[in-house]
């Protein structure tokens, strides 16, 4: 396997306003948790110290990213602070990938410039579709146009590397209103597009919506009609799928994200971030409050934590492994056992249309809809 770059993420977890089908670890103005805000810097930078001591000044971070949330909802000099101390306190790699995910509304040629001056070199923006009716029923806030605006000024600003994340599968969008929504995602000229089906999480005020007969359920069948839009549309433009749910031109893919798709190593930074390294998994605090009192104490704000076992070690390579187009090799689980049966069960996936080659585990276009059967059918290989 290809050996994974080393991470650093770092939530935001204050919002202007929740979207309905958001169950992130978010906060809204009209929360206690969000009065948290001014007090997020100092606590993040506390934190970041922290994992330079307990994993040694000497380790090199390759990428680090920004999500939430809302991380531009703060001052770019504060996300930046957040930044330099990493740089002081790691080793941060010279070509180091450094993301954001920001809100169209919030992005202002100040703000980019704050980014850029920071050491910021990649913005992910959140348009979810170029559709006002689809955006009005996922109470998003930014016009249609606004992600593209946002998306050219950053191109202006000196972003030389911009993502759009993209959600189809909404109840009443069409395939024609999708389809319109990737030729608008296109044409700003971005490298990178993200395209996620919208699932409806139990808790959201969407899914309250769809109990009270409001909203519709998910279409499966809809959604595997946008999924194959997006990768024909999206590949004829230069980008090819490297991820499931992601589209790249090559060479912008994002590293950060691989990281976790390739079993790397990253630390959490934030309320109710996670972390993995050497096999042990931990997650903080989700409450602000929380997370910032264990700091203040001194200590680690862990709310949870767990070592891997052999299965759960299997079953994440076999999953995150055939998330990517590069897949696996049969050699990368030998470790886990004989492979003879894993072997035979590819030949077979592959024979079904749902794997590339039987020596190499790579889904298929179709396999990819059904990526999870086909991950439980090499796992009951090993049992």
């Amino acid at each position: 396997m290809t050996v994974a770059e080393f991470g650093i993420y770092v939530h935001v977890p204050y919002c202007a306003a929740r979207c309905g089908y958001c169950d992130f670890n978010t906060y809204t103005p009209g929360e206690d948790a969000h009065s948290t805000r001014r007090r997020w810097r100092e606590s993040a930078v506390a934190e970041v110290r922290l994992a330079a001591a307990r994993l040694g000044a000497g380790r090199q971070v390759s990428t680090v990213f920004f999500g939430g949330g809302t991380p531009t909802l703060m001052p770019a000099a504060d996300l930046a602070a957040v930044v330099g101390v990493i740089r002081s306190e790691f080793q941060l790699a010279d070509d180091a990938e450094i993301t954001t995910e920001a809100n169209p509304e919030t992005i202002t040629p100040g703000m980019l410039d704050g980014l850029l001056a920071g050491g910021f070199n990649r913005l992910s923006l959140g348009m979810q579709s170029a559709d006002p009716g689809v955006l009005a029923t996922l109470d998003r806030v930014h016009s249609p146009g606004g992600a593209i605006r946002a998306a050219r000024i950053a191109s202006i600003a000196g972003f030389d590397r911009v993502s759009l994340d993209l959600i189809y599968g909404t109840p009443g969008e069409t395939l024609a209103s999708w389809r319109a929504t990737l030729d608008a995602a296109v044409e700003t000229g971005v490298g990178h597009i993200s395209a996620y089906a919208l699932k409806i999480e139990p808790g959201t005020a969407m899914h309250r919506k769809m109990l009270a007969g409001q909203v519709a359920p998910t279409d499966d069948d809809a959604a595997a009609a946008a999924y194959e839009a997006a990768d024909e549309l999206l590949a004829a433009a230069g980008m090819p799928w490297y991820e499931i749910s992601n589209w790249a031109r090559p060479g912008e893919e994002c590293r950060h994200n691989l990281g976790y798709w390739r079993d790397g190593d990253w630390w959490g930074v934030g309320p109710g971030a996670h972390s993995h390294v050497a096999g042990r998994r931990w997650w903080n605090h989700r409450n602000p409050r929380r997370w910032m009192a264990a700091l203040d104490g001194g200590g680690q704000p862990i709310d949870g934590e767990e070592s891997l076992t052999r299965q759960d070690r299997l079953t994440e390579r076999l999953m995150l492994g055939l998330r990517l187009a590069e897949g696996l090799a049969v050699a990368d689980v030998a470790e886990f056992g004989p492979t003879a049966a894993l072997a035979a069960q590819a030949d077979e996936l592959r024979k079904e249309g749902l794997l590339q080659s039987q020596d190499r585990l790579a889904l298929t276009r179709r396999g990819r809809l059904l990526a999870d059967a086909v991950t439980l059918r090499l796992l009951d290989c090993f049992r």
